[in-house]
């Protein structure tokens, strides 16, 4: 089993602090480099956070660096760690764009970019990008079909309910073929279903081993139903923060979990040290 780091980025952490805390995780032997994606937050919001009992995101951040900003940055100054988002709100972009990103970071980085998907929670987000709240589920899996397209084919087209593109150009295409995997967070019934129809992966998030293991059985069965099997999906795991024994992560490997990915956030490369190494003796001891 490898492990995946969690970190965010904001107004807080320079640029060199950035470069030093990746090749500092990359030199020590994490596998992937993880991180989150919100263009804005609010002081007040209804919508509810679906990882706290009192649904409000926790340490009430106010800004993130965009992702893919933050990762081809990465990429420039490490050479071996994976890059993901954990997680990219696909509807919120808009599709041609978002093929384009994904693609000249899987180039640059030479081949090192998983897409982690995710269909949003945050209603206030959506409504100041002016791009509506309802069906975002279908229009995050229309986002994707014309992503596709761009990243496989030489001249693409498309045509859907949400998006249309004439035929045309768009390279360079992605080093990995015939694209980056698409690993879909969330631990829903809906989410799984979406893993088992175009995913490559699932990101789940906040479980233990037997929320795992029961969610697992869940999408081994929506596997089945689109003529797949598990052997074509990444599992890819953050704990829930009581998950602490070594036992329970020899579990997780057990289920078939790649990736363990844990929180490695600090604003100071000392704090960062010291956490990056707690995540590595909670993995492996």
């Amino acid at each position: 089993m490898k492990i995946g780091c969690q970190m965010a980025f904001n107004e807080y952490t320079s640029p060199s602090y950035i470069i030093e805390a990746a090749q500092h995780v990359e030199e020590v032997g994490f596998y992937g480099f993880w991180v989150p994606e919100h263009v804005m937050f609010f002081p007040e919001y209804e919508s509810r956070y679906p990882y706290t009992e009192d649904g409000r995101i926790a340490g009430e951040p106010r800004s993130l660096l965009d992702p893919f900003s933050a990762l081809t940055f990465v990429a420039a100054h490490t050479s071996r760690i994976k890059l993901a988002t954990g997680i990219c709100l696909v509807p919120q972009r808009n599709p041609v764009y978002t093929a384009k990103v994904c693609a000249d970071l899987d180039y640059l980085s030479g081949g090192r970019f998983e897409l982690g998907v995710g269909i949003g929670w945050l209603k206030e987000e959506f409504d100041a990008l002016g791009v509506p709240w309802e069906d975002r589920a279908g229009r995050t899996l229309e986002c994707l079909a014309v992503m596709k397209t761009l990243w496989c084919d030489e001249v693409s087209s498309f045509d859907g309910k949400y998006y249309s593109v004439q035929a045309s150009y768009q390279n360079p295409k992605p080093v990995q073929q015939p694209h980056p995997p698409i690993i879909f967070g969330g631990e829903s019934d809906p989410a799984l279903r979406r893993v088992a129809q175009v995913g490559q992966g699932w990101y789940g998030f906040n479980l233990t081993p037997d929320s795992f293991e029961e969610r697992l059985e869940y999408l081994n069965g929506e596997l089945e139903k689109n003529g797949r099997s598990m052997s074509e999906i990444k599992l890819y795991v953050s704990p829930h923060a009581s998950v602490r024994s070594l036992d329970d992560m020899r579990r997780f490997e057990a289920l078939g979990v790649e990736q363990m990915i844990l929180p490695v956030m600090a604003a100071k490369m000392d704090t960062l040290r010291e956490r990056a190494q707690k995540a590595m003796t909670r993995v492996f001891g």
